[in-house]
């Protein structure tokens, strides 16, 4: 059976300062090994030498007491197991975080009940990191009957409970006011140079959170909230950092490529252009090839002619028939030549005539005709040359 608690939680029960350093304290997370509830009381006995809530030192991280007590609270104990812390023989250590853990989570109304038999208890120890003794039964009326302890703050006790416990106290003739075991009975701080904590909850967060301490320069670095913190950040700019070379690398890459289309492209246009130069200067060739052939046979074609006449001229000029004809000394013989064709083609129509006849029988026009037309055959088949 687990025993019975306030019901809130206990993130709302302990200082919210003490709480988020447990949570983010190294130790505590390797806590996470121990799986059994007498695993963790062995871890008291062999590690806790005092119940403070703060390790030795201004502000130096939570106590391995309060990790512990922490783990226990995460457990949900139960009563037998209770009974069992508080009776623990071994260890007075283990006894008080017993202790502890019902101040914090136990219903206030049922405190009396689980300290009364140990009101008196007279077992000797030292709650605090200073060695200063004090008794079982002295330390539990100081949790009792405070509300800080250690500079730290525990849950509130009604006033209706708490008047009843001091009832209790003085029916057992025991004193009703703090003894001091528990550190001040105030957040004033204290004259004492052993001193461990800031006096006030603002001083708390400001040592918490890695600003400078009251009293210790070094704080800022060996808080555990500030380390982790500076392990997240350092953390993430390791990530950022990675992530932006990766980013470099990824437009070095893109860069790379692009510079290499860049380069096919050119080579692809070069060979464009000289394809495209090549043809035209092969066009350009063959349009040069054909004027010159043009003009070279036009030129063969008009020097050729002139000679041609020339040549045909001087064969004309140079021809017997040509130098009889143009010589004036034949122009009268060429008369007298056509005289005699004349002559011959008289002579030989006569012959004709005796060789077919007239022919008188047929009509006037047509003997005219066939005359005139027998003429012409004449001196067509009879030229000045036909008739020798």
């Amino acid at each position: 059976m687990e025993i019975q608690s306030s019901g809130r939680p206990i993130e709302t029960l302990m200082e919210r300062v003490l709480c988020m350093n447990i949570l983010s304290s190294d130790y505590f997370k390797e806590l996470f090994r121990l799986k059994t509830y007498h695993e963790v009381i062995d871890e008291i006995y062999n590690q806790v030498d005092h119940v403070e809530p703060w390790m030795t030192g201004n502000c130096r991280g939570p106590s391995t007491a309060f990790c512990l007590l922490y783990k226990f609270f995460t457990m949900k104990l139960t009563v037998k197991q209770m009974h069992g812390l508080l009776k623990h023989p071994d260890s007075p250590y283990i006894r008080a975080v017993g202790f502890l853990y019902l101040r914090y989570a136990a219903d206030p109304k049922t405190l009396w009940g689980w300290y009364e038999q140990y009101i008196k208890d007279d077992e000797e120890f030292s709650p605090g990191s200073n060695g200063k003794m004090t008794t079982m039964g002295v330390y539990i009326r100081d949790l009792l009957l405070g509300q800080y302890y250690f500079d730290t703050l525990l849950p509130r006790v009604p006033l209706p409970v708490m008047r009843q416990i001091t009832a209790n106290l003085e029916k057992l003739k025991l004193p009703s006011k703090l003894s001091g075991s528990t550190g001040d009975s105030s957040r004033l701080g204290s004259d004492d140079s052993t001193a461990r904590r800031p006096p006030s909850v603002k001083a708390s967060l400001s040592v918490s959170f890695g600003q400078r301490a009251p009293h210790r320069a070094s704080t800022r670095d060996s808080s555990p909230v500030r380390k982790a913190t500076l392990e997240r950040e350092r953390g993430d700019r390791d990530r950022e950092r990675e992530r932006e070379r990766e980013r470099e690398r990824e437009r070095e890459r893109e860069r790379e490529r692009s510079r290499d289309r860049e380069r096919d492209g050119e080579r692809d246009r070069d060979r464009e252009r000289r394809e495209t130069e090549r043809y035209r200067s092969s066009r350009e060739r063959r349009d040069y090839d054909r004027d010159r052939y043009r003009d070279r046979s036009s030129r063969e074609r008009r020097s050729r002619s002139p000679r041609r006449d020339r040549d045909r001229y001087n064969r004309d000029r140079d021809s017997p028939f040509n130098r009889d004809r143009d010589s004036p000394f034949n122009r009268e013989g060429s008369r007298d030549n056509n005289n005699n064709n004349k002559g011959s083609v008289n002579s030989n129509l006569a012959k004709l005539k005796d060789l077919y006849g007239d022919g008188s029988e047929k009509k006037e026009g047509e003997e005219t005709f066939r005359r005139e037309t027998g003429t012409e055959e004449v001196i067509r088949l009879g030229g000045s040359r036909s008739w020798r």
